[in-house]
């Protein structure tokens, strides 16, 4: 199969709104929480979030984009702006049947929907729906406006897979181009999820951490006080090229993607299985589509959302592919800093993995003031400080509720 490889990066998060900020402000450990500003959080048990800040969508959006789309496409053609600028490849060679969207999303417009039904029921159920509900708020209008504002032909679509699904798409991504369907592939995932039947939906459930005295240190991956994810939003882009294709246009390369691999827990609606064992079996998929073993891998960005199961579930996966003590690995759950993206996660964290091949430097875990006891003290992750390290290879994990298991493998060129 043909070989693929990244050439071009995207983001809006609550660290920064540009690939570059985004990495220094992960790398010096900073903190994207803050108090909730979409709406009056006052009466929710969970009132903070990890917010974007300063976004302004007219750097890369018209008008009458912005008026018909919901914030999750938005985040998602602002990314998309960023990654095919960095890439740089040139539509005049190319034929738009060449190139195609994938793109990844749990919610979708889950703020659209929610104003138009509360306008529907205050104005006693008369009828008056916004021409734009339906394209605004169903999920593959993202990758669907991408394509519309460049005039890309080639396949487009969502994939939903709760909090795996950016992983998932970049997945379908890597493998349209392998098999030889596409040259270029948009690929990635946003989600706009700060709103109240959002935040009030995960709270009700005890997926969020309601820790509101203290919200700084609330995402806290493999802390023994753990009680909850902290909902972020924001997306990530990456632009997957054919290896060849970029070689022959003398594209600036980032990485090449050499394995992916999804499993599903068959378990429990929210719950993973508690041996971890089918996110294992994904892991080491993933490893043997690379043609690697465990010991290869020098950076594993985990899911660790800060939930008490999901994490050490996980952990449980990690422990079966990589024993007790590997040598070579560094983790580091970046989600203390940035939240959880749900939809979204996997592409961004996807952009850490790979700057940190091209830099070497893995960022930190932020937050953990004293290990759970139940990992092992060999597993080594990276706390408070970014390490200096040599990355060759760089492993991440997005998992999701229906027990998805989705994992990416980046290589160095």
């Amino acid at each position: 199969m043909k070989r693929v490889v990244v050439t071009g990066m995207g983001v809006v998060s609550p660290l920064g709104n540009d690939v570059e900020t985004f990495w220094k402000n992960a790398v010096s450990g900073i903190n994207g929480v803050g108090p909730i500003t979409r709406f009056d959080a006052s009466k929710f048990k969970t009132r903070f979030a990890c917010e974007v800040k300063d976004f302004d969508p007219t750097i890369h959006l018209d008008r009458i984009e912005i008026k018909r789309s919901d914030l999750f496409t938005q985040y998602a053609l602002y990314a998309a702006a960023e990654a095919i600028a960095d890439s740089g490849f040139d539509m005049n060679s190319l034929s738009p049947y060449d190139v195609g969207v994938i793109w990844g999303s749990g919610q979708g417009g889950m703020e659209t929907l929610e104003v138009e039904i509360k306008d529907y029921v205050e104005n006693k159920y008369q009828p008056r729906f916004n021409p734009f509900l339906i394209p605004k708020f169903i999920a593959n209008m993202a990758p669907g406006m991408i394509a519309i504002k460049y005039g890309y032909r080639g396949m487009s679509f969502t994939t939903v897979s709760a909090c795996a699904s950016a992983n998932t798409a970049i997945m379908d991504a890597l493998n349209y181009i392998r098999l030889g369907k596409a040259k270029i592939m948009v690929t990635g995932g946003s989600e706009a999820p700060i709103t109240e039947a959002s935040i009030g939906g995960f709270t009700s459930m005890k997926a969020m951490s309601s820790q509101n005295d203290n919200a700084e240190e609330a995402s806290k991956p493999y802390d023994a006080d753990r009680n909850g994810f902290v909902i972020a939003e924001g997306g990530g882009a990456l632009i997957l090229e054919e290896y060849e294709h970029a070689i022959g246009r003398g594209a600036k390369i980032y990485c090449e993607i050499v394995g992916s691999s999804m499993t599903t827990d068959a378990y429990h609606m929210t719950s993973p299985l508690e041996n971890g064992e089918a996110a294992a079996y994904a892991m080491n998929l993933a490893l043997k589509e690379a043609g690697l073993k465990p010991e290869d891998i020098d950076y594993l960005n985990p899911h660790a959302t800060s939930t008490p199961v999901g994490d050490l579930c996980e952990m449980e996966a990690i422990r079966t592919v990589f024993g007790d003590n590997p040598e070579s690995l560094a983790i580091s759950a970046t989600k203390s800093m940035t939240g959880h993206l749900l939809g979204g996660a996997g592409a961004v964290e996807s952009i850490l993995c790979i700057k940190a091949i091209e830099t070497g430097v893995v960022p930190p875990t932020i937050n953990i003031k004293q290990l759970d006891e139940k990992i092992p003290a060999g597993i080594p992750i990276i706390l408070d400080k970014a390490l200096e390290k040599e990355v060759r290879f760089a492993m991440n994990n997005s998992f999701g509720f229906g027990g998805h298991n989705a994992i990416t493998i980046f290589k160095k060129l």
